[in-house]
């Protein structure tokens, strides 16, 4: 059958279907480049086995050995047409839980959402989340610096008792006692943890000050609630079968997120690396 033929059933112009077979080995070149960026986006989303957002892979192809500088557009439009999501973020019913057992012994909003203007070390975030675990639930406390992003303390307990959250503090102030001073803030919502007698007087002994959001204002330690909404996005708890492969796969993901997750507000470094970049002034990346 004649082209003029196949045009006409195909609805096509004569001068359509030869532009299209002009520039079919562009066309090839191309699908064979989506293929082979693609392929490298892939494995920066699942370096160290946890899936990351658009920003995420942006910046670990920077951190490679032979940096990548990819545009978000194009990882956008590889992964769309590829099928490739990104982690969605589920609700935290501790919520509810921390509600319901405040008390009144309630400190000062001392901080006021300036996260970021005391410098490493002067402000300590802290809250708990829930993990669910074979139809119960287990509970994580940490504590973030809120000018780094870094865990700087953690303690995954399967009882809300207070120790949990007082271990937490114990690994700060182990670890990194010798860099706070008596300005640190410590700052917390109004759950009953953190108004009880035990934790006022373990902060104080610690000359540490306490600080807490206002009531029902998760805004008042918003880098805390996106902290355990990525966490969440991320760890595999599907894969935990007791408490103690939940306690290794949240040691394994604290130290990624320390160490490889880099983040868009820290330069796109890691919570370590932007530490290390604030005390030495030296940047890591070869590629901005």
């Amino acid at each position: 059958m004649k082209i003029v033929h196949l045009c006409k059933l195909a609805h096509v112009t004569r001068s359509g279907y030869y532009n299209w077979l002009s520039n079919m080995e562009f066309r090839n070149a191309k699908e064979q480049k989506d293929r082979e960026d693609f392929s490298i986006i892939l494995e920066a989303y699942k370096f160290k086995g946890y899936d990351k957002c658009i920003r995420g892979i942006h910046m670990r192809l920077l951190h490679l050995e032979k940096p990548v500088l990819m545009n978000l557009k194009k990882i956008r439009r590889l992964m769309v047409k590829y099928n490739l999501r990104c982690p969605i973020r589920k609700p935290n019913p501790y919520r509810q839980i921390a509600r319901a057992l405040r008390t009144n012994k309630v400190a000062p909003n001392l901080l006021n959402r300036e996260f970021k203007a005391h410098g490493p070390r002067k402000v300590l975030l802290t809250d708990i989340t829930y993990i669910p675990l074979n139809d119960k639930y287990c509970y994580l406390s940490t504590i973030l610096d809120s000018y780094t992003m870094q865990v700087l303390g953690y303690c995954l307990s399967d009882s809300l008792a207070i120790d949990f959250v007082l271990e937490s503090v114990n690994m700060v102030l182990a670890r990194h006692g010798s860099e706070l001073s008596s300005e640190t803030i410590i700052h917390s919502d109004q759950s009953s943890h953190y108004t009880s007698y035990k934790f006022i007087q373990f902060v104080n002994d610690a000359n540490l000050r306490q600080s807490m959001s206002r009531r029902g204002n998760c805004w008042d330690n918003a880098p805390q609630e996106s902290f355990y909404g990525h966490m969440k996005d991320e760890i595999h708890i599907s894969e935990c079968k007791d408490f103690e492969s939940l306690r290794l796969e949240i040691d394994r993901w604290m130290d990624y997120y320390n160490n490889y997750r880099y983040q868009w507000k820290l330069a796109k470094l890691s919570p370590n690396e932007y530490y290390e970049y604030i005390k030495t002034g030296i940047y890591p990346l070869k590629i901005i």
